[in-house]
């Protein structure tokens, strides 16, 4: 369940990191709900790699876990296509 979980929450997590960082994206909605994706699993990685815990499924910390990856990875993208 460790992997689909990060999955969920990336969907969701992609949606509050716009919400989070508001500006106009490169790529559209579709882009930001990808990188949700991407930096839930990223989010739910580093977590792991800091000792925050395992990725175990539903659960507060790995909401905030997969939302703060997914900001990281909606910056560093948006830094990247600017220039």
């Amino acid at each position: 369940m460790g992997i689909l979980s990060w999955i969920v929450f990336g969907l969701i997590a992609g949606a509050i990191a716009k919400w989070i960082t508001p500006g106009e994206d490169p790529g559209g909605c579709l882009i930001t709900i990808i990188i949700g994706v991407i930096g839930g699993v990223l989010g739910g990685w580093i977590g792991t790699q800091l000792g925050f815990g395992d990725i175990s499924g539903f659960n507060v910390k790995s909401f905030l876990l997969a939302i703060a990856g997914s900001v990281i990875l909606l910056l560093i993208y948006r830094a990247v296509k600017r220039k």
